[in-house]
């Protein structure tokens, strides 16, 4: 294993040190992923524009946890899963939901079900989704524009969790209660 830099803003390359002072000021911190990922400033500046973005659109704040989550599970990305796990919680998702996602389950929620077993259908068939998923997402109240936005979500999920596969960044203090083995 190539051991990668998890940099500091002093520490990061001078093209990635404004990305990652917004990084901090947003989240009042630099989660070691984000401090690695610096590395590359085109892939830190990247990523954190892409989540702007993303953040803009019609999803809430739970359905994009739960979309990130299922994604990270998918991508067998142990940092992304306890990130996500406790932005979920913080963010009103059920501790049901969380759990099922994190056992690789569907949750019980109609909603939920949809949204998780649309993005896991995007990264296992590799984008070529079935007329039935849609319209199953459909009916559990998504519009068509949001199927586009479960696109988005899983090209910026598979950013932090191909990122995390390459760079190893160690758990964050704050994430260890939230460890995923994937088992």
């Amino acid at each position: 294993m190539t051991a990668f830099p998890i940099h500091t803003i002093d520490s990061a390359p001078a093209e990635s040190r404004g990305t990652l002072q917004g990084v901090q000021a947003t989240l009042g911190g630099i989660p070691n992923l984000a401090a690695g990922m610096a590395e590359a400033p085109s892939l830190v500046r990247a990523f954190f524009t892409v989540r702007e973005i993303y953040a803009s659109g019609t999803m809430s704040e739970g359905d994009v946890q739960v979309l990130s989550l299922a994604n990270a599970v998918e991508n067998d990305c142990d940092w992304c899963v306890a990130f996500h796990s406790m932005i979920a919680e913080k963010s009103g998702v059920s501790a049901a939901t969380i759990a099922a996602l994190r056992a690789h389950g569907s949750p019980t929620d109609p909603r939920d079900r949809a949204l998780s077993e649309l993005t896991r259908e995007f990264i296992q068939r590799k984008g070529k989704v079935s007329p039935a998923s849609i319209a199953s997402f459909l009916s559990a109240g998504f519009t068509h524009a949001q199927v586009l936005e479960v696109i988005l979500g899983v090209a910026f999920s598979t950013m932090a969790n191909y990122a995390h596969h390459v760079v190893h960044a160690p758990l964050d203090a704050m994430l260890t209660q939230y460890a995923w083995s994937g088992d």
